[in-house]
């Protein structure tokens, strides 16, 4: 992977974290930095989804592989809202 691979992963991996916050109803205990690390654990993994479903490389937007990386990211967030707070 190239650097500017690196550069728009970590770009997509803010914004899916972003996304994928605005999913998960009520208020999260979790901060702006965990939000952004899930968001682009989210965006690695569920690009890996896509491309092992064959819906990666499309002409135009690649809507599914979006969905699947929002999605994986509003799990994130809520299972790291729920870990935090039965502290």
């Amino acid at each position: 992977m190239e650097i500017d691979g690196i550069i728009s992963a970590l770009v997509i991996g803010v914004v899916i974290g972003i996304l994928g916050r605005l999913v998960v109803p009520g208020r999260q205990r979790i901060g702006v930095l965990w939000t952004i690390l899930v968001g682009i654990v989210a965006a690695l993994i569920g690009s890996a989804l896509a491309s092992a479903f064959g819906v990666a490389d499309t002409r135009g937007v690649d809507w599914v592989e979006w969905l699947i990386q929002i999605g994986l990211a509003a799990v994130g967030v809520a299972a790291l809202d729920r870990s935090k707070s039965g502290r």
